[in-house]
């Protein structure tokens, strides 16, 4: 999954942002409402952390220009205000979710985990394809029951092919969904993982590439 991480405390956004990062998130970060939107407009992500009290544009705009987007983005809005006025006042502007400061990042994890299920078609709990299996919530990969170990890309990558049921993904799709918007488009990281990815699954390989197109599991 996609995540937009806008915060105007530094320390606290990059911290989201690694954290994320660990759960084979591709996170983007903010520091202010108006470069929120400049991303939002050039990129689709899954989930939204705002934080509510932005410099430049405030985090009320932002969540309004989300909504009034109409996508399938959901919002997780941060606040230093415990108020319940001011949970109910976000939550009316269209926020998912509302998550109080300071919070445990194992919990903004968790939410963010629980909204981009929701910005997404439902699917199983386990993902299966050709002997495979994708535990999304654990993280976890078998292939004819054998556990396999994978780098959070390589997961990130297994997780989409395996998502598209069949289906061809470009590399460019891959890099989209699995990396952030720092990754050079030019890249061949996307072939090097794929390729990685097959050595760590074995024989008989199970993803393919389909020449000018992309890769899939049929």
């Amino acid at each position: 999954m996609r995540v937009l991480v806008v915060e105007d405390e530094t320390l606290l956004a990059d911290a989201i942002g690694e954290w994320l990062r660990r759960e084979a998130f591709a996170v983007d970060l903010a520091y202010d409402g108006a470069a929120a939107l400049d991303r939002l407009g050039v990129n689709e992500y899954d989930v939204v952390v705002l934080d509510r009290d932005l410099p430049v544009v405030h985090g009320d705009e932002v969540c309004r220009s989300i909504m009034d987007g109409g996508g399938m983005t959901r919002v997780l809005m941060l606040t230093a205000a415990s108020a319940v006025r001011e949970r109910v006042a976000g939550l009316a502007l269209g926020a998912d979710d509302y998550l109080v400061k300071p919070f445990a990042l194992v919990e903004l994890s968790a939410r963010v985990h629980a909204l981009g299920r929701r910005a997404r078609p439902a699917a199983p709990p386990k993902l299966t394809r050709a002997g495979i299996v994708v535990d999304p919530s654990r993280r976890e990969v078998y292939r004819d029951g054998q556990f396999v170990a994978l780098s959070r890309k390589e997961f990130a990558v297994l997780a989409e092919l395996m998502r598209a049921d069949g289906a061809v993904v470009s590399a460019e799709e891959l890099l989209e969904r699995a990396w952030d918007e720092h990754i050079d488009p030019f890249t061949n990281v996307v072939r090097v993982t794929v390729m990685k990815l097959r050595r760590k699954l074995g024989d008989p390989q199970v993803v393919e590439t389909v020449p000018g197109v992309g890769y899939h599991i049929p």
